[in-house]
């Protein structure tokens, strides 16, 4: 039976994340939950401390009350690197967490079927809101954790208000990439991990090829996984070596949207900045790896190191970091950025995603009136919180103006983003006008799916498809020339055929992406995390992992 769908993008509208329905509960932003950790150690915090200052990942076991519900068993430790050693230096006892509440006993679960938790302490970010406002955004374009705020008391003493974010494991996993039994990588290297002898010099977690000997390197990643050495390996050395063929065992859009957040955001404590870090890698049954952004602490120009340079930018080299930083200086130790954007489709791509975040976030000020919304909601929380990093006037201060996190200034977020907005708004790629995607429409012949949809401004076009959730995304050249289902020539509709694998028993994926000289559009807007699909009986944009 011949299926015509008509998926029309215009149908589709686009509710602000914080206005859907939140998962129940656990990471709900409306609402600061009540963590109570419970240890017969009355030297809790000297146990811990030993554990982290030796590099020891073992946890130190006591019971959890999380909203009132008892937790047997759960193994804690500290976490992190500037935010541990900057703030224990200090002599604050507000130290950030990782918390395994199935340490002990395996089948126990938060809801939600969460096992593990993050808490972060909110270091250099006297704002409070760059955290979870992040995420929030990210969450829109691509697979990124869900964060929200927790009063953490310990053995009845109150720690103070912290940041609670999913670990990326397990059900953030199955839920994004239907299994977690692939290969997972953090891409954060060793704290002072010295290069090895006989290994080429490379720049942190950058996927720069070292060469075949997994040696050179750990230290720079951590495999999470029980292997996967070897195909972080291949990832590297097609990234570098033969690019060309990336897109059988890569994410690349998933991976330009994560450029493009990083960009817009001025998130540079990450891949694009001079650290090189803060991200996951994940490899799916299908073998596909998908990059997962990371830390958001320091975003929106908490971190002033680009990586082109020595030394800090400015407020206004912020507000004006170009967003083909790496790629117009050609830098190999960014080989994610150079390789990926040195090809004029994805570059293109590339251009749109950001028009795109600052189109849902920032022209209307949207990421304003909702850094109001949680800063209104967190303040008596953050009055009370006398362990605090900093003074409660930074807390005020910080989304608009420059405050003080101990030596460091840290850019308000407005002062950065109004700025910012306008010097992106304009760029003479960004500014320039995109072409027009309307009619989407495929017609499911069985064997074949005819894909077509009606453009304007148009000197190119590409069907992107996949089979299934996962797996690898292929894309073929669109055409007007009515030989590829595309009714009449040069009638401004573009159409290409899927010639269907039979042995890919499963719906068709797909998005539209129009080119002209100077930049694309896509269809969905916010492809590929949302896409079309052979499946569906109505005209609606649909998340691609469910």
């Amino acid at each position: 039976m011949i299926r015509y769908l008509s998926l029309l993008a215009a149908l589709f509208i686009f509710t602000p994340l914080w206005a859907q329905k939140e998962e129940a509960g656990l990471f709900e932003v409306g609402k600061v939950k009540e963590l109570r950790l419970v240890f017969k150690e009355k030297n809790w915090d000297q146990v811990l401390d030993s554990l982290k200052q030796g590099g020891d990942e073992q946890r130190l076991v006591g019971d959890a009350s999380f909203e009132g519900k008892v937790y047997k068993g759960v193994g804690v430790r500290y976490k992190g690197n500037s935010s541990f050693f900057a703030v224990s230096k200090s002599g604050s006892s507000k130290l950030p967490f990782n918390i395994d509440f199935n340490h002990t006993h395996k089948d126990q679960k938060l809801p939600g079927g969460v096992d593990k938790i993050k808490l972060s302490n909110i270091f250099r970010d006297p704002s409070f809101l760059r955290e979870v406002l992040s995420y929030e955004i990210a969450r829109r374009y691509m697979p990124a954790p869900r964060a929200n705020f927790v009063q953490l008391f310990i053995n009845d003493v109150y720690l103070g208000l912290y940041n609670s974010t999913e670990s990326v494991e397990d059900e953030f996993l199955e839920q994004y990439f239907k299994g977690d039994n692939g290969i997972l990588f953090k891409c954060d290297p060793t704290w002072g991990y010295k290069e090895q002898p006989g290994c080429p010099e490379g720049d942190k977690a950058s996927l720069q090829y070292l060469g075949p000997d997994s040696t050179c390197y750990q230290g720079l990643y951590e495999v999470k996984s029980d292997f996967g050495w070897q195909k972080l390996i291949e990832l590297a050395k097609v990234l570098n070596q033969e690019p060309q063929k990336l897109d059988s065992i890569f994410n690349i859009d998933q991976a330009l949207w994560m450029l493009a957040f990083n960009i817009v955001l001025v998130n540079l404590d990450s891949y694009t900045g001079r650290f090189c870090h803060n991200y996951y890698l994940y490899r799916d049954k299908e073998g596909v790896f998908h990059p997962i952004v990371w830390d958001m602490n320091l975003s929106f120009g908490g971190f002033r190191y680009d990586g082109s340079k020595d030394s800090p930018l400015s407020n206004e080299e912020m507000q004006t970091l170009s967003p083909f930083v790496h790629y117009k200086e050609k830098n190999e130790k960014r080989p994610l950025i150079t390789n990926l954007l040195s090809e004029s489709l994805y570059r293109k791509m590339y251009v749109a995603h950001i028009r795109t975040i600052l189109n849902d976030y920032f022209v209307d000020s949207t990421y304003l009136h909702r850094a109001r919304e949680i800063q209104e909601m967190i303040t008596p929380y953050v009055q009370s919180d006398s362990n605090r990093l900093y003074a409660y006037e930074t807390f005020t201060k910080n989304l608009y103006e420059t405050a003080k996190a101990d030596k460091a200034s840290i850019i308000g977020i407005a002062e950065l983003m109004g700025p910012r907005t306008e010097y992106l708004k304009n760029h003479p790629l960004i500014g320039k006008e995109p072409p027009v995607i309307s009619e989407v429409k495929h017609i499911d012949y069985g064997e074949i799916v005819a894909v077509n949809a009606k453009l304007e401004g148009a000197e190119g076009a590409w069907l992107f498809y996949r089979y299934g959730k996962i797996g690898p995304w292929k894309k073929l050249e669109m055409f007007d020339d009515s030989g590829h289902d595309d009714q009449m020539a040069e009638d401004g509709i573009w159409g290409a055929t899927i010639t269907i694998d039979k042995e890919k028993k499963k719906p068709v994926q797909y998005f539209v992406v129009a080119e002209n000289q100077y930049t694309a559009a896509l269809s969905p807007e916010r492809a590929s995390f949302e896409v079309y699909s052979t499946a569906e009986e109505t005209s609606t944009v649909k998340k691609g992992y469910k």
